[in-house]
């Protein structure tokens, strides 16, 4: 029997209670359903209660039920900092939305044992080898609808395949290319808070985070900047449907969840298609028709890459940099000093983005697929397994990290995973972090001080895969008297 309290005993309770159905057990069914004793239950039940992981459903005339505690920004740093125990299981009860046998996914749970941190994440991050990128190919047959081909969709590429279709566009993000772009990107973040100060308001997602890296990556494909607003609800539909996913109760609320993401993908398919077929007829100085005109062993690349490459490079172009943009500043509003710090001397703003991305990590895990059969902290994973590589959990691991839940932007070395690691090394991160340096400094010369507007409260995305904000009104403080 487990000691009471044990971590994973309650790392197995909050991943059960996130898949059970219905989503609220009994200390009792709990008990059997994790195969310990009820008395460990309950004080299991009782320390994720009290962190506010887990609520009690009054049940008249019967034992109290329990189930998880979703939505906000507390629900998902907990998700996150348990990643260190819970990146297996996390994983199940991601995949539990799937078709499957619920025993079978009990068992699985019943099986789990320690996972691990930092170390191990960055060894599997730098062996393609063994942690493969390509996940879909162990989804269950029927999931993933047949005419959605994952074809040129880079971050489910391994080597070779992958080497070749990143030199295809590497060069439009080198340090030097990247570093022309800042003139753009400082009149562009100029002209979004002129707007938002004639409209007397400063909401930082809708005014400046989303817009400013939609419009940066869209000029750089080549298409429309007015179709931002599309960009978006894509974007929405395709990633936050995981919170709402994992907390369905009926099969045919996820069926219908899965839909909406299905066809949202068939739009942009559709949208990108368009365009690059445009680009066939009348190629342009673009990253579309650089694509569209590109060879892979001496054969262009069919229709469907192109799309699903391009669809990568639009919406990880612009989402990464909306979330980091607000996590910066919801560090800055947090931290007073770090905020003057920053104003006082503009050369300490990227050490403040460098820690914003290990402390507040965007996209906070990565799923991999092993080729075959290896081992992690002293555990054996089989070949054909997923691994959930949780890069938040890692980037708070006080033996890489000491003080890990202090924001100190003078950590030195800093070596984060928010970009990932090895050959799928965040492609953009150069342009992410030119934005980041640039639009924060140009906030910190206009509004003194930056602040959250305390009668407006910010919304947050409610995945746990993902860390920001949905909404982050900011006050504008009053112009300075007329001389």
């Amino acid at each position: 029997m487990e000691r009471l309290g044990g971590t994973r005993t309650m790392g197995r309770m909050y991943a059960w209670l996130m898949i059970c159905d219905p989503p609220h057990r009994s200390l009792t069914e709990l008990a059997a359903d994790l195969g310990v004793s009820k008395t460990a239950t309950s004080t299991v039940a009782r320390r994720l209660e009290s962190a506010g992981m887990v609520e009690r459903v009054p049940a008249p005339g019967r034992e109290h039920r329990y189930r998880v505690v979703h939505g906000g920004w507390e629900h998902v740093l907990r998700v996150q900092l348990a990643g260190v125990r819970l990146g297996v299981e996390a994983l199940d009860f991601g995949l539990s939305v799937l078709p499957g046998d619920r025993a079978e996914q009990r068992a699985r749970l019943r099986e789990t044992r320690d996972l691990f941190a930092f170390t191990e994440y960055d060894g599997v991050l730098a062996d393609p080898g063994t942690y493969s990128s390509d996940t879909v190919r162990l989804l269950p047959p029927g999931v993933l609808p047949e005419e959605l081909s994952m074809e040129g969709f880079i971050t489910q590429i391994d080597p070779p395949a992958h080497g070749k279709l990143r030199k295809l566009v590497s060069s439009a993000f080198t340090r030097k290319v990247v570093a022309d772009l800042e003139p753009r990107i400082a009149a562009l973040t100029q002209e979004l808070l002129d707007a938002a100060r004639e409209r007397g308001r400063l909401e930082l997602v809708a005014d400046l985070a989303h817009p400013l890296p939609v419009i940066v990556i869209a000029e750089l494909l080549g298409v429309p900047v007015g179709d931002r607003e599309l960009f978006k609800r894509w974007a929405d539909a395709l990633f936050e449907r995981d919170a709402q996913l994992s907390v369905t109760d009926t099969g045919l609320e996820r069926q219908a969840l899965v839909e909406s993401s299905t066809r949202a993908w068939r739009e942009m398919a559709a949208y990108l298609g368009g365009h690059a077929a445009e680009r066939r007829r009348r190629p342009r100085a673009d990253l579309l028709t650089r694509l569209v005109e590109a060879e892979v062993d001496g054969e262009r690349l069919p229709d469907v890459q192109v799309v699903n490459f391009a669809m990568v490079l639009l919406l990880a172009g612009h989402i990464t940099t909306t979330m980091l943009l607000g996590n910066t500043v919801l560090c800055l509003d947090a931290l007073p000093g770090q905020q003057e710090r920053a104003r006082a001397d503009r050369a300490t703003v990227p050490a403040v983005i460098e820690e914003s991305l290990r402390l507040l990590t965007p996209f906070a895990a990565v799923a991999r697929s092993t080729t075959r059969e290896s081992e992690l902290g002293g555990v054996t994973i089989p070949a054909d397994s997923y691994v959930m590589v949780w890069l938040a959990a890692a980037n708070r691991d006080p033996r890489a990290f000491p003080g890990p839940e202090t924001f100190d932007p003078g950590r030195d070395p800093n070596p984060h995973l928010a970009f990932g690691r090895g050959i799928h090394f965040c492609l953009g991160a150069p342009l992410a972090r030119l934005e980041e340096r640039v639009a924060p400094g140009i906030l910190l010369d206009r509004i003194n001080p930056i602040r959250t507007d305390p009668e407006d409260p910010v919304l947050f995305i409610p995945t746990p895969t993902m860390t920001g904000v949905r909404r982050l009104p900011l006050t504008w403080p009053p112009p300075p008297p007329a001389t």
